[in-house]
């Protein structure tokens, strides 16, 4: 049943719009939409370089009402905010606007704090991991949440991972890199395998990318980068055996994958060409395409087309990266526009999200 506490940020349309069908003029349309790519930050967030003694956090500067600026602690500026990344009550009010039943909540990668001393990074992960907890926890029809790990140590990392299980998280988020090391690396593979033990669904997310310092200029590291970043991410992954010893990982990338779907033709001739280079995993590229998960965040029709044909719409799931402005204003707006039955659509709303995450819809009947 829902909590007293959620009655009044329920309407009572919204039973319809998770649990049933609605009307737009005359036509039916499943409209329970599950998005699996969303970012959220606690209102306050300590003072990190007061507590360790060393300075490159983020912090958010609440400069006038409903708005912050997140500001590393040396005074520069990453990116605003709203209110909507971190008040649980907004966020419900425009996922009832944009008809979105449930969120699955990360943080932003920027807190990821690959970077920081392993025992301080496992504190952050720690705090940000109990705000997700707690969100999720007051209104549990609405949100699901993934944890972050200090990925700089591997024990520290699994007994985050284990302690984000006890909590009741989902899974976890993982940068495409940790530290400039690809997640094929050794150091890593019992991470994920812990992962599939404890049934843990992993969202890999871009950040850090490589060459960021050198293309500044136009956005680039947004645009180029991180495409780049996750095609790296899936290809370390494949080629260092991580997915075929992990066959049972439930393992998603965001922005569709980025650039690895429009380029698996290329991957794949490499593979076959320099067979010398690809020593730690003798299966072909393309034998990975149905052991992975995809968001949908593609931003273009024919893309999202593209990569259906390409791995089944059984593994793509609606993504908003919300609330971010490179993100899709109305979550599901581009799926809605596919000419396709049904039993597809629905598949992309919630069905490969709920296949991803080991959810039955029911989770959400209350």
């Amino acid at each position: 049943m829902i909590a007293g506490n959620e009655l009044s940020l329920f309407p009572a349309f919204l039973w319809v719009v998770n649990f049933g069908s609605v009307f737009f003029g005359d036509k039916m349309m499943k409209v329970f939409k599950i998005d699996v790519h969303t970012h959220i930050l606690p209102r306050d967030v300590p003072s990190w370089k007061d507590s360790f003694g060393y300075g490159g956090f983020i912090k958010l500067d609440h400069y006038k009402p409903c708005c912050a600026r997140m500001v590393r602690d040396d005074g520069v500026q990453f990116r605003d905010i709203e209110e909507n990344c971190w008040d649980p009550a907004v966020r419900i009010e425009e996922m009832d606007a944009t008809g979105v039943g449930v969120q699955v909540l990360s943080t932003v990668p920027v807190m990821l704090n690959y970077w920081t001393k392993p025992d301080d990074g496992a504190e952050i992960a720690r705090f940000l991991n109990d705000h997700i907890a707690d969100v999720v926890n007051e209104f549990p029809l609405r949100f699901l949440g993934l944890g972050t790990l200090p990925m700089q140590d591997t024990d520290l990392a699994i007994r985050e991972l284990e302690r984000c299980k006890q909590l009741g998280l989902a899974g976890v988020q993982i940068g495409t890199n940790v530290n400039q090391l690809n997640l094929g690396e050794p150091q890593f593979f019992d991470v994920f395998a812990a992962c599939e033990r404890l049934g843990m669904a992993v969202f890999v997310h871009p950040w850090d990318m490589a060459g960021e310092k050198d293309m500044q200029k136009y956005w680039l590291p947004w645009l180029v980068g991180m495409p780049a970043e996750v095609s790296r991410a899936i290809c370390s992954l494949i080629f260092s055996a991580t997915l075929e010893r992990l066959p049972d990982l439930r393992i998603m990338f965001a922005h569709g994958g980025g650039a690895f779907p429009a380029t698996i033709g290329r991957i794949e001739h490499g593979f076959n060409v320099r067979p010398d280079l690809f020593t730690d995993n003798q299966h072909r590229p393309r034998k990975y395409l149905k052991s992975m998960y995809f968001d949908s965040l593609v931003h273009e029709r024919s893309s999202l087309e593209y990569l259906i044909d390409l791995v089944g719409s059984d593994q793509i799931a609606m993504g908003s990266d919300y609330p971010f402005p490179l993100g899709e204003a109305e979550p599901g707006k581009l799926i809605d526009s596919l000419d396709v039955d049904d039993s597809i659509r629905e598949m992309l709303l919630n069905g490969a999200a709920l296949k991803w995450l080991g959810l039955e819809r029911s989770r959400f009947r209350g």
